[in-house]
């Protein structure tokens, strides 16, 4: 799978490592990303999605039905809810 968080759309970005005396290497920064289970208690049934741990403090905070339609409005993503 890609390393691509599947609510949020975080994916790796490039930049530099930077030594001590200045000279600059290329490396990717990566999403923190995990494979979590989430229940959607409206439509009565589990979800399994790989979210970074950003989106996993906000889905905790305002609930995955409430976050799932946000994200759904502003992204277009049709798959992430039935209804």
């Amino acid at each position: 799978m890609s390393r691509i968080c599947q609510v949020t759309g975080k994916k790796p970005i490039t930049g530099n490592h930077v030594s001590h005396s200045n000279r600059k290497t290329k490396r990717w920064f990566y999403p923190n990303l995990q494979t979590k289970r989430f229940f959607i208690p409206e439509e009565d049934r589990w979800i399994k999605l790989k979210v970074s741990t950003s989106a996993i403090r906000t889905i905790s905070k305002k609930g995955i039905y409430e976050y799932l339609k946000d994200m759904q409005k502003k992204t277009g993503k049709k798959w992430l809810l039935k209804k």
